[in-house]
Order: C-alpha cells, then structure tokens, then sequence
C-alpha cells in the first residue's frame, strides 16, 4: 500500500468515526409533568436530547436556541399547542423536522398537524415501538403516521 492510499483510508476512517460522534439532536415539548424523561429514556444513547419544555411558547425559544435536528412535540400544551408552535417555528425558518406525540387520535388532529409539515404523528400509547422509526422516517424526509391512524392521511 502507497502512503497515499493509507492516507485515503484514514480520512475516510476519521470521517465515518465523526459522524458516529455526531448525534441527532432532539427537542421535546409536552406539558405532563415527566413525560419528557420517559420519551429521553425511549431514546436512549441514540440521539442527543438539547432540552425539554412544556409549553409552546418555550418550545419556541428552545428551539431557536438550540437549532435542534427533530422536534418531538404534544399537540396540546398551555399558552401555545403544538401545532400554532410548530407554525411559527416554520414561519421563523426553523429547520428541524416535527414529530407530534399525541393522545389524539383524531382525524383532524392528524391532518392539522401534517398540513403544516409535519412529518410525524404517533400516538403516545404506541410510542415504545413508533417513535424511533418515526424520528428516522423524518430525517429522511418522509411522513411516519402510526399505523392505526394510516388510513387518516
């Protein structure tokens, strides 16, 4: 092997390792108190969480602080729901994707929240075996709805 190509190989190595350092970073807005902790702990190591908030507007100023990579969020929270949230997080350019964590199974709930760009709507009752894949669906830019809610969409 030429010293060039062991250099090749170590870039390549130290590009892999950086984004394996590099976690997703994720914000949560709900407004039961300690709901956020057990959502962190379904998580796990997988992703970095840069804060919890329970209501809207904080979830807000959180957010434009933080520059978080996916937004968790409640529909309903005091002073501002989920959804008016996440409106003017798109209106002020905010760039992370939104998942809703909802007790809310319905249909207007589910539509509301993706017509404004959600990409993710899981009901909390599901969310042991949902929020992961939906958090990953909306990295990837595709919608995650939970499954008994499909045919909502």
């Amino acid at each position: 092997m030429g010293a060039k190509h062991e250099l090749g190989l170590i870039r390549k190595a130290r590009i892999r390792l950086a984004g394996q350092l590099s976690k997703i970073r994720v914000l949560l807005a709900d407004d039961h108190p300690g709901f956020t902790q057990i959502v962190e702990s379904l998580l796990g190591s997988a992703y970095e969480v840069t804060g919890s908030v329970s209501n809207g507007r904080s979830l807000i100023e959180a957010a434009m602080k933080t520059l978080p990579d996916i937004i968790v969020t409640d529909v309903s929270m005091p002073i501002l729901n989920g959804i008016d949230a996440a409106i003017q997080l798109k209106n002020s350019s905010c760039k992370a994707k939104i998942v809703f964590l909802s007790v809310h199974s319905d249909p207007e709930f589910v539509q509301a929240c993706l017509s404004i760009g959600a990409l993710g709507y899981v009901i909390k009752t599901q969310m042991a075996t949902e929020l992961m894949p939906a958090i990953q669906e909306a990295l990837a830019g595709r919608v995650f709805v939970s499954p008994g809610l499909s045919h909502l969409n």
